[in-house]
């Protein structure tokens, strides 16, 4: 089991999985500025928490981050995001995956019991972030997520895929 650390309250670094270049953060409900019942980090807009603490948390993490994440409309789906392609008109994507080739780039997913996936393949500079909860799941999310990836690569490689499975809850 990868081990994690504390980088700020409520930011956990995933520590000795990803190979050099890849870096992975997980948070917490603890360290923002949310009233309950959303308390404390909450980073979703859709669940009726105030929009000013949502962005102050979301600032908070984005100073963690070489620049912020594209954040995605999620629907239990198996649409996935290139972010190489993603629009920067402010529209908030529909999607429960995303992709990258391109470094500093931040693939982000939001779970509360669902299952968050990282999926990096370094020899192509490719990362990856799903949301899979079990509609998503039974759906393909992960199989999208992993053809998507495989369209962008450039050539064959021999490179390991690395994957990450979060926290979640269930059995």
């Amino acid at each position: 089991m990868p081990a994690t650390r504390e980088i700020a309250p409520g930011i956990l670094e995933i520590v000795d999985f990803f190979p050099q270049g890849i870096r992975a953060l997980q948070t917490t409900r603890r360290g923002g500025v949310s009233s309950a019942p959303y308390d404390s980090f909450n980073l979703g807009t859709h669940v009726g928490d105030r929009p000013e603490a949502v962005q102050a948390n979301r600032d908070r993490l984005t100073t963690m981050l070489p620049q912020a994440p594209v954040w995605l409309n999620q629907v239990h789906g198996v649409e996935v995001l290139d972010l190489n392609q993603a629009r920067s008109d402010g529209t908030i994507p529909t999607a429960d995956a995303c992709i990258s080739s391109g470094q500093g780039r931040v693939c982000a997913v939001m779970t509360a019991d669902c299952l968050p996936v990282l999926i990096a393949r370094p020899g192509q500079q490719q990362v990856a972030a799903a949301h899979a909860g079990w509609r998503g799941l039974v759906s393909g999310v992960i199989e999208a997520t992993l053809d998507q990836l495989l369209k962008q690569q450039a050539a064959q490689d021999p490179d390991p895929w690395w994957v990450w499975l979060g926290p979640c809850i269930g059995p």
